[in-house]
């Protein structure tokens, strides 16, 4: 695909957030092909810069995961001259996405209204814990946090098992994808009136929207839903089995295809013909007394026999595989979801990334930059959008500010 043909090209967003939330809704937009310009502190940089396994002098893997496709510039927004050289650059962006704490990015002078004075098309994208205008404004916001106050902990793990997260920042994850939406509805807006917009999201209400069904359900019966692990709380069966050398993933979506199971796959017509197990619904209320059969079957077969019986009986399934087996199926690297880029430090070095999700006329939107090293790209990016020459660039690094 012809970079000039990507969704957001001509877009520049300036990023000025931190962790997970705000980087991963900036990144995908610049995976869209926006130019996203990161502010990062010249020193320490990101949190992130510090989390996870070491690539390289001063990247890891959590800081690669949510900045890729932007360009690091560094800068100490605790210094006036570095406040005014960021709000010189709001002025030549399209977006800005912040995550300060409540009420720090107003005393560095870059609030949305600070920046709608200079940039009165300017969408600006707030992210915080709680909403603005509520009793917990001032508080920090952190995942763990809010999969814990939105109830998300009360959906995971099997029956009996007490509260338990998500393997992933799943809030910062969905806020930021939120985010994202929410920036480029307001940038189609834009085109239509000409007017900017304040967006602000909190993490707690994206939390709370990924309880999604589970939480009708809660509303509707007046009480928590029980955990079902890796089943599902309303079809049956439908989940993770064990085979004899390996586990499977089983999803039986209609009656049609629980009569095949039982006579095609598992060779049990009695369970077929049992009135208990008839329809989806006796099945979901039967579940104890079936599922114990069904295991017992599916124990006693191979994993490879089972899939080829399955896939011929038009039931959906699968392998369960680890993390790394699945990076690096066959199935992976032929949709080019692991992408290699050019190591910045080192001539002949490559790095891993995980590539866009989106495809678009039939093609990946590419991996155009490996995560930035920090400041990397400070002197382009001051010198081409402020016209800073080098000697300015070195004044300023000479004060501290970059």
């Amino acid at each position: 695909m012809n970079p000039q043909r990507l969704p957001l090209s001509g877009v520049r967003v300036l990023d000025l957030s931190r962790v997970l939330a705000g980087p991963m809704c900036a990144q995908a937009l610049g995976d869209l092909g926006a130019e996203v310009i990161k502010i990062e502190h010249p020193g320490r940089g990101d949190d992130t810069r510090d989390w996870g396994i070491r690539v390289g002098a001063r990247n890891t893997s959590y800081f690669n995961s949510a900045n890729r496709n932007k360009q690091s510039v560094g800068v100490d927004l605790q210094k006036p001259e570095g406040q005014r050289l960021v709000l010189e650059l709001a002025k030549k962006c399209d977006v800005v996405i912040q995550n300060f704490k409540f009420g720090g990015i107003a005393r560095l002078g870059l609030d949305y209204e600070s920046i709608k004075a200079v940039n009165p098309g300017i969408v600006y994208c707030s992210i915080t814990g709680y909403r603005t205008d509520g009793p917990e404004a001032a508080r920090p916001g952190y995942d763990l946090l809010v999969q814990g106050e939105a109830g998300l902990m009360a959906l995971n793990g099997e029956e009996g098992q007490g509260p338990l997260k998500f393997g992933v920042a799943a809030v910062d994850m969905f806020t930021g994808m939120y985010s994202a939406q929410a920036i480029l509805a307001a940038l189609f807006d834009r085109q239509r009136g000409g007017e900017g917009r304040h967006i602000e999201m909190a993490l707690y209400d994206c939390g709370l929207m990924i309880t999604a069904y589970y939480g009708m359900e809660a509303l509707l019966m007046g009480h928590d839903m029980p955990k079902f692990g890796n089943a599902h709380p309303s079809i049956v069966p439908y989940g993770v089995f064990d085979a004899a050398d390996g586990p499977l993933v089983i999803t039986v979506g209609n009656n049609t295809q629980f009569q095949r199971f039982c006579t095609e796959v598992i060779e049990r017509p009695d369970l077929a013909g049992d009135e208990r197990f008839a329809t989806n619904m006796g099945r979901s209320q039967n579940r104890h007394q079936l599922l114990p059969e069904l295991r017992a079957e599916l124990a006693r077969r191979p994993r490879e026999l089972l899939l080829s019986r399955l896939q011929a009986a038009g039931i959906p399934c699968g392998e369960v595989l680890g993390l790394l087996e699945a990076l690096q199926s066959p199935r992976a690297t032929e949709a080019g979801l692991v992408a290699e880029m050019p190591n910045p430090e080192t001539e002949s070095g490559r790095v891993q990334v995980l590539a866009p999700p989106y495809r678009i006329d039939g093609q990946r939107l590419p991996v155009r930059a490996a995560p930035p090293l920090l400041s990397q790209d400070t002197e382009q990016v001051l010198g081409g959008l402020l016209g800073l020459d080098a000697q300015a660039i070195a004044a300023l690094r000479q004060d501290g500010v970059l």
